[in-house]
């Protein structure tokens, strides 16, 4: 019988990876502090020593678990759209009939955040 050896290599930090995507997510998608902090649940401040390596979001907080949902909505729509940062930034900017306002304005409360990416999942799954 073989006998499996434990691995040595070490989880990823998820605290830092989080971190990181979520500052690249807002640097792609040209949110401002403010509004990244609106989604996420941080303040202007918090959010600024946040990109700058300086903070970083802990897991199993209300932040961190926002940020977790703005990660699943960044890679559907990167997913949906052909990693187009420029169509991405378009469609969140845009006026959406279905949803009655801008995708951009939504993510800014934790229901919002949930509707988008339950919204763009859907449009994923059309054949």
């Amino acid at each position: 019988m073989a006998s499996i050896a434990p691995t040595t290599a070490r989880p990823p930090d998820e605290a830092r990876v989080l971190t990181e995507a979520t500052a690249r997510i807002a640097e792609f998608w040209g949110l401002s502090n403010a509004r990244l902090g609106a989604i996420i649940g941080l303040s202007g401040p918090t959010v600024s020593r946040l990109r700058a390596g300086q903070y970083r979001l802990e897991p199993g907080s209300k932040p961190f678990e926002l940020a977790q949902h703005l990660l699943r909505l960044f890679r559907s729509l990167d997913s949906w759209l052909g990693q187009d940062d420029m169509a991405a930034r378009s469609w969140l900017a845009t006026r959406n009939l279905d949803l009655e306002a801008a995708p951009i304005e939504l993510i800014a409360t934790v229901r919002g955040l949930v509707h988008i990416n339950d919204y763009v999942d859907t449009l994923r799954a059309r054949v």
